[in-house]
């Protein structure tokens, strides 16, 4: 029996009901394979631990994470709690302190799925884009002068590092070489930022030697947008900045019919680290507590992060169950459906256990 130990961060919003949704569906996976178990530690951590503690999480959360194989993130955010007060108080120093350099966001339009895009369907769009996680536009480099003042200035230092540069084109490539097409689209914006985003560019030529069965090309972030709304079919793997596949990686969700379908690895591919596991939606404060959110994303990083572990058939068998559900209609209100999230997760939980999927 392969065991491994899992950190559990439901945080805010529709957090908590979305991971309570996933480890319902892990915990149906481990009954079905019988080859592992998941031994899950749940914290508290997020904008209710800020109000009673005036942080998002304790000083020593790190150190406490440290020792898990995995952390499965719910999502963070308040209408009262400032915005960079929740990111940088618990995501960020997740991702930046255990150095998970490579954000996964693969999106594809599900069996069953309208997405918004005219003779668009499943097949048409099957990305995965891979942002930079640990530099670039969020490095927290930056200052505030002379506030409130008119002469006021605010900088934000974009930092872009050969070895930051390097290590994430070369996860990229191999990424691409990975999967059936062999391709891959390099973004940046090298025609108006002239240092950090041409150094992109001869970066990715000079790793794309290393890569020979690799086909590329590059796109400028703004022409990317209406490549992937008219062309979705020309696009496979996608390699970005922080900012730009932050963004760009929303649209991709959009396209494929809601961000409530997301899902994202922060990966330390060299696993000296825990890797953190989140759907892209956000807290959703305005369903919280509905019990319609779609636990689809939440699923889908759920194999991600079987996939990370090393249980890929358990994360294939996951999918499957996911696909076959969306494919039977049962979808919540975000993709045109009724279904509640218990709904969605019972039928997701039945199919799992099904002898043919």
């Amino acid at each position: 029996m392969r065991e491994y130990s899992i950190a559990a961060i439901p945080a805010d919003g529709i957090g908590p009901e979305v991971i309570a949704a996933g480890l319902q569906a892990l915990a149906a996976l481990e009954r079905r394979m019988g080859s592992f178990r998941l031994h899950v530690e749940t914290f508290p951590w997020g904008s209710d631990y800020y109000r009673q503690h005036g942080v998002m999480m304790p000083a020593d959360g790190l150190a406490t994470l440290k020792k898990f194989d995995a952390i499965y993130f719910g999502a963070v955010g308040a209408p009262d709690v400032p915005d960079h007060v929740t990111l940088w108080g618990l995501r960020l120093p997740i991702c930046q302190g255990f150095d998970q350099y490579a954000n996964v966001r693969p999106t594809k339009i599900l069996p069953g799925v309208t997405p918004p895009l005219r003779g668009c369907g499943p097949g048409d769009l099957d990305w995965v884009i891979v942002r930079e996680n640990s530099e670039g536009e969020y490095a927290g480099h930056g200052g505030r002068a002379h506030r409130g003042l008119p002469e006021e200035v605010a900088t934000e230092v974009a930092i872009f590092t050969r070895v930051g540069v390097t290590r994430i084109m070369r996860y990229a490539f191999r990424l691409a070489q990975a999967r059936p097409r062999k391709f891959l689209t390099v973004v940046t914006k090298s025609n108006a930022q002239r240092f950090g985003m041409v150094m992109w560019d001869e970066i990715a030529e000079e790793v794309s030697r290393e890569f020979p069965d690799v086909t590329w090309d590059k796109m400028l972030v703004d022409a990317m947008t209406m490549r992937m709304v008219l062309k979705p079919q020309s696009l496979d793997t996608i390699v970005a900045t922080n900012l730009h596949a932050d963004i760009l990686s929303d649209l991709a969700a959009a396209l494929a019919g809601s961000l409530g379908v997301a899902p994202t690895g922060n990966v330390d591919p060299e696993r000296r680290f825990p890797s953190m596991f989140e759907p892209i939606h956000g807290s959703a404060f305005d369903i919280t507590g509905k019990g319609i959110a779609n636990p689809v994303a939440t699923f889908w990083t759920g194999a991600q992060m079987l996939e990370h572990l090393g249980e890929p058939e358990a994360a294939a068998r996951l999918m499957r169950a996911v696909e076959r559900v969306t494919g039977a209609g049962i979808l919540t209100p975000d993709l045109g459906g009724k279904a509640t999230t218990k709904e969605v997760t019972e039928a997701v939980c039945d199919a799992i256990h099904s002898a043919n999927i």
